[in-house]
């Protein structure tokens, strides 16, 4: 039974750069259920050394910081694909290579930067490739899942997603004047990601996530992936400009009885 009502469904992905990434495990998921995935990648060097996460699938390349390669874009999907039945937009950088800094130290050209990739990029894709989407699409991006969370070790990504959240309620409300697509968030836990690995005491806050989960396990990417697939599918067509939490409860479990403890004993 074909409960999620994707086979048949064409779908394009942005951001695979790995088997672990997010994207990679949703473009796994969609597969598995009959949608025939179309990718876009950040450059030629991820095209040509992941080619066994592709198969047969079409690639496309381009560096989203870069306007013309958008518009570029448009015009090769378009030379191949009439319509897609949604988009997934998997796509978040910023500029560590100075070290974690106090937050006023930000240095405003990194922080632009990972704004216009991680966020403005959507808003550029959604504009660039409208006609291209099904009058009733769904485009799903990626978030964390708390932006009001001061965690140091995560540097300025946290604002950049909290403006990457607060558009997919812009583009619902803008598209809505002339299609029904749809623009929702999936907001995960930490993950184990080969991105997140290169970020600085993210491992440790990993180790901290997984005690903090009631479950004592940190969510999995392919959890993630699965509500990617759902937002994605006719299922959810009442679930329109939200942004969908998926951390295994971490979120409720700050003052677990154990970590209080432990805590204090090491006081």
């Amino acid at each position: 039974m074909d409960f999620l009502q994707l086979a048949g469904k064409r779908i394009l992905i942005f951001g695979v750069a790995n088997r672990k990434s997010v994207a990679a495990h949703v473009a796994k998921t969609l597969q598995a259920a009959g949608v025939e995935c179309v990718f876009v990648v950040q450059s030629e060097e991820i095209r040509q050394g992941q080619k066994p996460l592709f198969g047969g699938a079409a690639v496309f390349v381009c560096d989203v910081e870069q306007p013309d390669e958008i518009a570029r874009l448009r015009q090769d999907v378009a030379a191949r694909f009439d319509r897609f039945d949604g988009l997934v937009h998997s796509i978040a950088y910023a500029d560590y290579s100075e070290g974690i800094k106090p937050f006023h130290e930000t240095p405003k050209k990194a922080f632009l930067q990972a704004v216009d990739i991680s966020c403005y990029s959507l808003i550029a894709i959604s504009r660039e490739l409208k006609d291209l989407l099904a009058a009733d699409a769904s485009v799903v991006t990626i978030s964390i899942s708390t932006t009001r969370m001061a965690s140091e070790n995560y540097g300025f990504m946290a604002p950049v997603k909290a403006a990457l959240d607060s558009s997919i309620a812009f583009l619902a409300k803008s598209f809505s004047q002339f299609s029904r697509v749809r623009f929702n968030a999936v907001a995960p836990g930490l993950l184990k990601t080969s991105a997140s690995a290169g970020i600085p005491g993210y491992v440790d806050s990993y180790l901290f996530a997984e005690q903090v989960t009631p479950r004592r396990k940190a969510v999995q990417t392919q959890e993630a992936a699965d509500v990617v697939a759902f937002l994605l599918s006719p299922r959810s067509s009442g679930i329109n400009a939200q942004r969908i939490v998926v951390d295994a409860g971490m979120s409720i479990n700050y003052f677990d009885r154990q970590i209080i403890q432990r805590a204090l004993r090491e006081a």
